[in-house]
């Protein structure tokens, strides 16, 4: 992607204030995008974005620019501008150590890469979706369809001498259900994704998951009013996993513990939930959406086990952060371009799956709700506190589930919900979906099996 000699020259070039460590990040990616809706095709879009990220740490001091000009003069021209901000002992001055090339092994195997499939045989795909939607009941009156993939070629070296290049596939497609009786609209939602290429697309199981959208749109629109009050909710599999993504993942990512701006800062090797929960970020599971086979500091991805039988084991580390904690890298920088500085981000992170089945579950909680499926929400990673959405509830009475309800919000704390799970089920599920933090926003999968939580504050139109 670029010449060794010449990233070289720019790494010294950045160090030349007296900076004593450097990096470049090169990216090369291409995207493509299409929108079905109304059974039209409303979207055809492909593009290429290049650029060069370049940062400069001097202890805990780091300074980022990046540019699209990859000429000589434009990269050393970026790399003194990121320089001048740093005012180290010039007589000092940090040398770079020898790049040498690195081998990347491909956790995550490609058949078919996105543009070797033109765009009609994608469209296909797409329009038999729609169909499925369209044709699922008279009250569905509208489907969306969204196919997104790319290829991101990156090249990461520093002044440590570390070179190491590698290519990132992923696809997904996302269905969008309406359902409306004339007086009301309700929605459903499917996005599934992976890292693979046109393979997951074609292969993917439309009659499972466009009809799922349909049918919770369809389920919703005749819903009932959610009740209020405090009660033992239960959580399915899956997607049900980004309320512990949002209110506990993000607390422990070094982001925030660097700062002691997280509830689990200096709490390592202390009990922080229930016995039941194991907390997993696991960025080598083969071709889930969140994987990766580097992290954006050239880092092996690997397993880090957060929280094991309730006991906080450690966090996701990236190397400025990993400089601020006296810890080494957990393979956690990530970063959405070559616009952003990295800093540590979750992949694919999970509650590990337990021993009860989902029907034990129902059948032992006498009065609650049931999450079907959860939606949007926003947490503070300073305290914990969330607010969700439930796309799909349903009231569970005397061991049974009942009739389905809507407009449930789900109001806590994420420190203090995981210490009041008590059910963990062995249906353990992976769902995608997109995370923005400070370096961008990035592919990651949320998950885990059931699970209940003894009790949460639901904020519905009933008392």
């Amino acid at each position: 992607m670029l010449n060794k000699a010449l990233i070289e020259d720019v790494l010294q070039a950045a160090l030349e204030t007296g900076g004593d460590f450097s990096e470049v990040f090169v990216e090369d990616r291409y995207t493509n995008h299409m929108v079905l809706q109304n059974s039209r095709l409303e979207k055809n879009l492909s593009g290429r974005d290049f650029g060069v990220g370049i940062r400069v740490f001097l202890g805990l001091q780091s300074v980022y620019a990046y540019t699209n000009d990859f000429s000589r003069e434009g990269l050393l021209k970026a790399a003194r501008t990121a320089a001048k901000a740093i005012q180290g002992k010039k007589d000092g001055k940090t040398s770079i150590i020898p790049l040498l090339k690195e081998s990347v092994t491909t956790l995550h195997p490609i058949k078919i890469m996105p543009n070797e499939a033109d765009k009609i045989r994608k469209l296909s795909v797409m329009r038999n979706a729609n169909e499925i939607i369209r044709n699922y009941d008279s009250e569905i009156v509208q489907a969306i369809i969204n196919l997104i993939d790319e290829e991101q070629n990156v090249l990461i070296a520093n002044s440590e001498g570390k070179f190491v290049e590698d290519q990132r596939v992923r696809s997904r497609m996302s269905m969008v259900s309406v359902a409306s009786d004339g007086t009301d609209m309700q929605t459903g939602f499917y996005g599934p994704g992976a890292y693979q290429g046109f393979e997951f697309i074609e292969n993917l199981d439309l009659n499972h998951y466009a009809k799922e959208s349909a049918r919770i749109a369809k389920t919703m629109l005749h819903a009932d009013p959610a009740p209020s009050g405090k009660f033992p909710v239960i959580i399915d599999n899956e997607f049900g996993g980004v309320i512990f993504h949002e209110a506990c993942g993000h607390s422990l990512e070094a982001t925030s513990v660097a700062k002691n701006a997280s509830v689990f800062a200096n709490k390592l090797g202390q009990k922080v939930a229930s016995d039941l929960v194991t907390y997993i970020d696991d960025g080598t599971l083969e071709n889930e959406w969140g994987s990766l086979n580097i992290d954006d500091e050239g880092e092996k991805s690997r397993k880090n086990v957060l929280i094991e039988d309730g006991i906080l084991k450690g966090y996701m580390i990236d190397k400025l952060n990993g400089r601020r904690m006296g810890m080494e890298s957990t393979g956690s920088s990530r970063r959405q371009s070559y616009r952003f500085a990295p800093t540590s981000r979750m992949t694919n992170t999970y509650i590990a799956p337990g021993k009860s089945t989902p029907e034990e579950i129902i059948a032992d909680t006498e009065y609650g709700i049931y999450a079907k499926y959860m939606g949007g929400g926003s947490v503070n990673p300073g305290t914990g506190d969330f607010n969700f959405a439930v796309n799909e509830a349903y009231l569970v009475k005397n061991g049974k589930i009942e009739k389905p309800i809507r407009g449930a919000t789900l109001i806590g704390n994420g420190a203090k919900t995981i210490l009041n799970i008590d059910r963990v089920g062995n249906n353990l599920g992976h769902g995608a979906g997109m995370c923005g933090s400070s370096s961008g926003s990035l592919p990651v999968n949320v998950g885990q099996p059931m699970v209940r939580v003894s009790e949460i504050t639901v904020g519905g139109k009933e008392a």
